[in-house]
């Protein structure tokens, strides 16, 4: 699991045994041993993951991790020598997502880096992948993975070729398509049909996801040259 690793420690043996044992793990750490150092690496940005002591100098660990989950979400792990229940319920009220006190297992350190890293990549990929699984434009909804369309809230139903000329053009947005481009697109280079099968099936779209389809608004006609879908 390669990623990336700010250490903020104020004591360097401490920082560097946490160093070493990430890089054995195959981790590129960089360690910092002020909290106003820290806060400046982290506003750099590039970190998968931030480990922070609470007693700094400069901007405490308290102060640091809220500062810190103001401008990013990567997981924050606070390895520290404070032990009492208000500091661990403190620290997970400012935005830590875990908290391990001193003296700690290097191992178990790891261990828990690697959970978070492991939860925050899925939860990142599965935003990713349900971002690129819709189409949002306007009142127009495209939900690509049900193959649902919906015009201000409401699901209008599509057919198959419908649906695939309407993602195609949905996808590809302000550029232009002549009727040739989009049947070979959509019906394939061996479909047996009319290329005036597209005009039909542009027309029927209008009529679905446009307030007045003759005076559309999302697929535009581009005389002598086909169509483009409008953002």
């Amino acid at each position: 699991m390669m990623a990336n690793i700010l250490i903020v420690e104020d004591e360097l043996a401490i920082a560097e045994l946490q160093r070493d044992y990430f890089a054995l793990h195959g981790f590129e750490v960089d360690i910092c041993l002020t909290g106003t150092e820290g806060l400046q690496r982290a506003r750099d940005g590039g970190y998968d993951l931030m480990i922070l002591d609470l007693q700094l100098p400069g901007i405490d660990g308290f102060e640091l991790c809220k500062q810190i989950r103001e401008i990013c979400d990567v997981p924050i792990l606070i390895v520290s020598a404070k032990k009492e229940e208000v500091d661990k319920i403190r620290g997970f009220g400012h935005g830590a997502d875990d908290f391990v006190t001193k003296p700690f297992s290097p191992s178990e350190l790891v261990a828990r880096a690697k959970a978070h890293l492991s939860r925050y990549q899925r939860l990142v990929g599965s935003s990713k992948k349900e971002s690129t699984e819709e189409i949002h434009i306007r009142e127009l909804t495209i939900d690509k993975a049900s193959r649902r369309v919906y015009v201000h809230g409401k699901e209008v139903a599509f057919t198959v070729r419908e649906f695939d000329l309407l993602v195609f053009l949905a996808m590809h947005p302000n550029r232009v398509f002549s009727k040739e481009e989009l049947f070979e697109r959509i019906w394939g280079l061996e479909s047996m049909g009319d290329i005036a099968t597209v005009t039909v099936h542009v027309r029927r779209l209008r009529e679905k996801i446009e307030t007045d389809p003759s005076n559309p608004q999302f697929i535009e006609t581009i005389w002598g040259a086909g169509y483009r879908f409008s953002v």
